[in-house]
């Protein structure tokens, strides 16, 4: 079979644009989650710092966590806002400086932003999601190599997930 130039260019145009249209673009809300993620970051770090009796925040993937989490498409898109919104007013409320800010500077800071009723149900939100981050199971990315749960002395249950519930859009 032969084709014609004509053909042959309309046919190279559409796969060519195929490739361009399936490509991810970033939501309004990964846009916007990558404007706080220094921020929140640094939150996790401090509730849970380097050499404590738990491993690291940082360590275990858990701002990852916390974007998968609230990013799914079952998450109540209420509290997604809310973890977004309370992170711009906590970056608001220190004018910008809290990454700069030494560990005694953070603590003052959130303990003032937790004075406030806003303030407390925004740390606990990040503080209950980096939990879940923290002691999931590491299928969910986070808990890497089980060592938060090594850390309290917790015996794995079995039967352990196959894959991750997340993924599971259909259920």
């Amino acid at each position: 079979m032969k084709i014609k130039r004509r053909e042959f260019l309309i046919l190279s145009s559409i796969l060519g644009l195929s490739s361009t249209l399936s490509a991810e673009v970033p939501t309004t809300f990964e846009k916007a989650f990558k404007e706080v993620v220094p921020l929140v970051k640094a939150v996790q770090a401090h509730l849970f710092p380097e050499g404590g009796d738990l491993p690291s925040s940082d360590s275990m993937g858990c701002t990852k966590f916390l974007f998968d989490t609230i990013n799914h498409f079952r998450f109540d898109k209420d509290i997604r806002a809310f973890v977004l919104e309370g992170a711009k007013e906590l970056n608001i409320r220190e004018k910008g400086k809290f990454l700069s800010m030494t560990s005694e500077e953070k603590e003052k800071a959130l303990r003032s932003y937790e004075d406030t009723r806003y303030g407390k149900s925004w740390l606990s939100r990040i503080m209950t999601l980096t939990m879940e981050g923290m002691f999931c199971d590491p299928i969910y990315g986070s808990n890497i190599d089980k060592k938060a749960w090594k850390a309290l002395g917790h015996n794995e249950s079995f039967p352990r997930p196959k894959e991750k519930y997340l993924g599971l859009s259909n259920v």
